[in-house]
């Protein structure tokens, strides 16, 4: 055991040139953290729980009959929080993702990684679900290390298989809940209850995002935070020295030396240069007793400064945290704080930067807001007929055929009269759309007949208001072709 934390273990002077996951031969150093406990720990503990919960119910809670999460991309409809959102509103969803986007920023230039480690989805299954299952079978990181390197055997292949078993029911399970919120929970029943030859398309997908996720957690697990995700590789450029991040406090706790060099010493023993140590070394509060690397999942030394491979699980924290109370120290010398503070114990939040990701996300969110407060129920496009010109009636009037098809963006079976409000005339309906069923579209024709003295040239703008009830939904424009020689001017 010994040994292979000596094997892993990486200084500061070479930290940056080596991944700890990776070992000089190229090959993949297996991270076996102890199980970590303490106070962040307990709170990481009970917010999982809940967004556990959330994510397992969310396919099943509805509001007012419509689902609360829905992101069917095959069929281009979404739904958040019980609003529906269709390619109609492609400048909403991009102009919700640009503000959502640039308040991960904010966030990130504030507080780090804090989602990473406290709310993130891979952080939340691999550390509170698969790697609980992993304690609860092969036991702390000690006797993972002692299950791995000994021979197969009855034991050892029961505890393995049993392991991978829950791991893939568990994967299946997740891939269920994530087919759910794509496709909605009546088309997952249907596709668990039928048969299969009746949904091959659905099965395969069951099975690929099993496999997905089963791999993920159960072989890549850090290797998706360093190598896949995006977030993490963008934290240079996020971050800054005020920051707020997992730091070590190295204004206290360096010069590091062992419990064991400091009894030495306390009891002339030794001698500092016996021990390595410059005659004049004063020594911080770390005693190097390598707890914080020993819990930490992905495998660094919270101690060589802030690093990308860090999610801030808070596991360092927790541990040092025990340590410091067992030799009468006071806690937080690993904690959350920023470079600044600890280097000149300046802690600055509301820095230019922060001021200025807030003035634009500010203007964005309130366009936002104000867009959707705006956004008709209904999407209506009137269109003249393609190939048809203008039609000479008698007593001096002129007609247009139009197709017109209307999108019903609610969730409710919705009547639409069409109206022409300006200029004055007649629609003749001929093939009428009275009402829209909810989530879907209607089309229909209807013929525009104006009076010459309407007319203003070969194009006149026709302006119709759409109508439930008396209510008005929207305003939508066409154009009216007439003779060239019609004017009301």
């Amino acid at each position: 055991m010994a040994n292979l934390e000596e094997e892993k273990r990486i200084d500061q002077a070479q930290f940056r040139d080596h991944l700890s996951t990776v070992n000089e031969d190229g090959k993949r150093n297996w991270i076996f953290p102890k199980k970590p406990s303490g106070r962040y720990y307990t709170a990481r503990n009970i917010l999982a729980v809940f967004l556990l919960a959330f994510f397992f119910s969310g396919p099943f809670i509805t509001i007012n009959g419509n689902p609360l999460l829905l992101l069917n991309i095959l069929e281009r409809k979404f739904v958040i929080f019980g609003v529906a959102f269709w390619p109609q509103d492609f400048h909403l969803l991009l102009l919700g993702s640009l503000v959502f986007i640039l308040f991960i920023v904010l966030f990130t230039a504030v507080f780090g990684r804090l989602f990473c480690g406290w709310a993130c989805p891979q952080t939340i299954f691999m550390e509170m679900v698969f790697r609980k299952i992993e304690y609860w079978i092969e036991g702390d990181s000690a006797a993972q290390i002692r299950l791995n390197r000994a021979p197969w055997d009855f034991k050892k292949l029961r505890k393995k298989v049993t392991k991978h078993t829950i791991f893939f029911g568990m994967a299946f399970l997740i891939s269920n809940m994530f087919l759910a919120y794509i496709i909605g929970k009546d088309q997952l029943f249907e596709i668990i209850t039928d048969p299969p030859s009746e949904h091959i398309a659905g099965l395969s997908s069951m099975i690929i995002f099993s496999g997905l996720f089963y791999g993920v957690f159960a072989f890549m697990r850090e290797q998706v935070c360093h190598f896949v995700c995006p977030y993490g590789r963008m934290q240079s450029v996020l971050l800054d020295n005020n920051s707020i991040n997992v730091m070590y406090d190295y204004v206290r706790g360096e010069s590091r030396a062992s419990i064991k060099d400091r009894y030495q010493l306390e009891n002339r023993k030794a001698t500092l240069e016996d021990l390595g140590f410059s005659a004049n070394e004063t020594f911080g509060d770390c005693i190097d007793c390598y707890q914080c690397v020993k819990v930490c999942p992905m495998g660094i030394d919270i101690r060589n400064g802030t690093q990308l491979e860090c999610v801030h699980c808070t596991a360092c924290i927790d541990a040092c945290d025990s340590v410091m109370e067992k030799i009468d120290k006071p806690r937080g010398l690993i904690r959350y704080s920023s470079e600044n503070a600890i280097r000149e114990e300046k802690q600055k939040v509301f820095t230019p930067r922060v001021a200025g990701y807030s003035g634009i996300l500010l203007i964005l969110l309130t366009t936002f807001i104000t867009l959707l407060t705006l956004r008709p129920d209904t999407e209506t496009t009137i269109l003249r007929e393609p190939g048809t010109l203008y039609q000479e009636l008698p007593d001096n009037r002129y007609a247009n055929i139009y197709n017109v098809k209307i999108l019903n963006k609610t969730f409710n079976e919705m009547p639409v009269e069409i109206r022409l409000e300006s200029p004055e005339g007649e629609i003749v309906s001929l093939g009428s759309v009275d009402s829209i069923q909810p989530q879907n579209s209607a089309e229909g024709r209807f013929m525009v007949q104006l009076y010459q003295e309407n007319l203003s040239g070969y194009q006149t703008e026709l302006t119709f208001g759409i109508y439930s009830g008396n209510e008005k939904l929207e305003t939508v424009t066409s154009g009216f072709l007439g003779p060239g020689n019609s004017t009301n001017n």
